[in-house]
């Protein structure tokens, strides 16, 4: 057997996700509703992924054990529970209001088992909620918890639509976020618009790292834009690079300008054209 092939993804509410490992060889495929080990309890998702496109981080624990399929009446029970999470929503809103705290609720999500539920709010600041989690745990006697969340998290939670008119990637594919920075969009050439370049979480587009590597690969070829070189005996400065083509506009003393590919740059002469064949 593949060394991942037991390791099932599981998805949750809110785009949760979690690898767990499928230990009793249960016939498991995507799109099936299993009950898996939860936070001291049980909890119910989607599976997502299975087998052996489903790879551990590196650097994971031993990962939580797939317990079996959903019955129907498990279905029936998840569905009560959405009921109960509303309830709860609207319940801490109204609590948040009574002690004054500078949190915004995003999203609840009670465990399958209704052993927890779980609290995501975001905030500018920490936030002294111990008040908050007495009067929760009064009223739904159970396990409270608060999760503050960064805007990122709370745009994969909500789900939209991205400015490319899909899905946002935090809601399809992307299980962690990496480091977004505005040198990536000077590389890439575009302006720095933030209605441009930022997503709905309203931080840069996560995007903006898929094509990077290219991107930097391409103008390490060139000087940079501004750098004096000189070509064809003539000195000038590069004022635009274009990475599709790899050629580099360079505008001269004597307001001409010219497109150079590296090559020609660094031997400082523009490649003779190639001589068209003559007619008879």
């Amino acid at each position: 057997m593949a060394k991942n092939s037991n390791l099932v993804e599981v998805a949750f509410k809110g785009q949760r996700k979690g690898i767990y490992r499928n230990r009793n060889e249960l016939d498991i495929k995507r799109d099936d509703w299993v009950l898996v080990e939860g936070d001291r309890g049980v909890d119910l998702g989607r599976v997502s992924l299975a087998g052996s496109l489903v790879r551990l981080k590196r650097g994971k624990g031993e990962t939580r054990s797939l317990l079996r399929t959903a019955a129907p009446s498990d279905l029936e029970a998840y569905e009560r529970n959405k009921g109960r999470e509303r309830e709860a929503f609207r319940a801490c809103k109204t609590a948040i209001e009574a002690h004054r705290l500078d949190m915004k609720l995003v999203g609840v999500e009670m465990q399958f088992d209704g052993s927890k539920i779980t609290f995501y709010f975001t905030a500018a600041q920490r936030v002294d909620f111990r008040e908050l989690v007495k009067d929760l745990a009064a009223q739904f006697r159970t396990r409270i918890e608060l999760r503050q969340i960064g805007v990122r998290d709370e745009a994969r939670r909500v789900g939209g639509c991205g400015i490319c008119g899909r899905p946002q990637c935090c809601c399809m594919f992307l299980t962690e976020f990496e480091q977004i920075t505005t040198q990536m969009a000077k590389d890439q050439q575009l302006a720095l618009n933030p209605a441009k370049i930022s997503g709905n979480c309203g931080r840069l587009l996560c995007c903006l790292r898929y094509e990077e590597e290219a991107y930097t690969m391409a103008l390490r070829q060139f000087p940079p834009v501004g750098a004096t070189v000189r070509v064809d005996g003539k000195q000038g400065s590069v004022s635009f690079i274009n990475v599709f083509e790899l050629r580099a506009q360079v505008h001269f003393e004597d307001k001409s300008a010219e497109w150079y590919t590296a090559d020609e740059i660094r031997k400082g002469k523009k490649a003779d054209a190639p001589q068209q064949p003559q007619q008879e």
